[in-house]
């Protein structure tokens, strides 16, 4: 019954106890392990693929679903405070998923909360979630995690799926590329993580060859909600767009992962190539978050 808030809530045994899971749940998605279960979807901010595929992951493992989907719909809007509405919904459910705008609120749901807390994403800090599905893609596709060349690229200093995958990333021995303008480049506290474990990573302002030698090539939106300032954003909005013609030299194996939604950044002929994978990426969330489910309850599948 422990909540999952960072992705450094996991050791290495419990990711790999995860990706496992995701793997049977994909083979045998329809189960009733949940039955008697209810699940408290709280979305202070918009959602679509992480909000439908808990919804889905709970249904498909025979449970139900309560919550709200706008914070103007629920006593929000009415000024109720954050603890107020843990307490209250805590009282009504068994788990509780939560996406708030505020950094630090998951963190803080957790500690108020008598029931476990997902934290679906807290403002710019973590999405856990988001970061095992990556890593269940990654293992998909290149079946292993170890020792890959991965570059993100776009919004790095806002992009919560980037601090939470490099961190998980981080047993593994990878080579980081960061790819981002100067007003997005990746926060210094996790470069500070990265060299005290001895991890190799470079950093650059233009597609340059890196793309040559990389694995996974993990693109991200330059997230328009997180600039105080919109002139900043008009400058970087363009910055980063991938387009076939750059993927000719690639690697055979690379696959392009991208946590969604996206806006320009991957342009639509990419969509048929065979390297594009952000589509079964999301549907890899359906599995991966039934798998954190059960193992938030302790749970066992029909065949352990």
């Amino acid at each position: 019954m422990k909540s999952l808030i960072s992705i450094s809530d996991y050791s290495k045994k419990d990711i790999s106890e995860v990706l496992e899971m995701a793997a049977y749940f994909e083979k045998n998605p329809n189960q009733n392990i949940l039955a008697g279960k209810v699940v408290a979807s709280l979305f202070f901010e918009p959602s679509t693929r992480t909000r439908l595929s808990f919804e889905s992951a709970v249904n498909k493992l025979g449970g139900k679903i309560i919550g709200f989907t706008d914070a103007s719909s629920s006593s929000v809007k009415k000024g109720e405070s954050l603890n107020d509405t843990i307490k209250t919904i805590a009282n009504y459910s068994d788990l509780i998923v939560m996406r708030h705008h505020l950094e630090g609120s998951a963190r803080y749901a957790s500690e108020v909360s008598k029931v476990p807390v997902i934290n679906a994403g807290d403002g710019a800090n973590q999405h856990p979630t988001q970061t095992l599905l990556d890593l269940y893609s990654i293992i998909k596709t290149q079946g292993s995690l170890q020792d890959l060349n991965i570059c993100l690229v776009g919004d790095l200093k806002y992009g919560r799926t980037v601090h939470s995958l490099l961190m998980a990333l981080s047993d593994y021995n990878p080579t980081f590329n960061f790819i981002s303008h100067s007003f997005l480049k990746i926060p210094n506290e996790y470069k500070n993580f990265l060299t005290k474990k001895g991890i190799k990573y470079f950093e650059h302002e233009d597609f340059t060859d890196v793309m040559k030698y990389a694995d996974i090539v993990y693109m991200t939106r330059v997230q328009k909600e997180r600039f105080s300032d919109p002139m900043d954003y008009e400058k970087t909005k363009n910055t980063y767009v991938l387009k076939n013609s750059m993927l000719e030299d690639t690697k055979e194996n690379l696959k392009i992962l991208h946590p969604l939604p996206r806006v320009n950044e991957i342009a639509p002929e990419v969509d048929k190539n065979p390297k594009a994978y952000y589509f079964e990426q999301a549907e890899n969330g359906v599995y991966t978050r039934q798998a954190i489910i059960a193992k938030i309850f302790g749970l066992k599948t029909i065949n352990n």
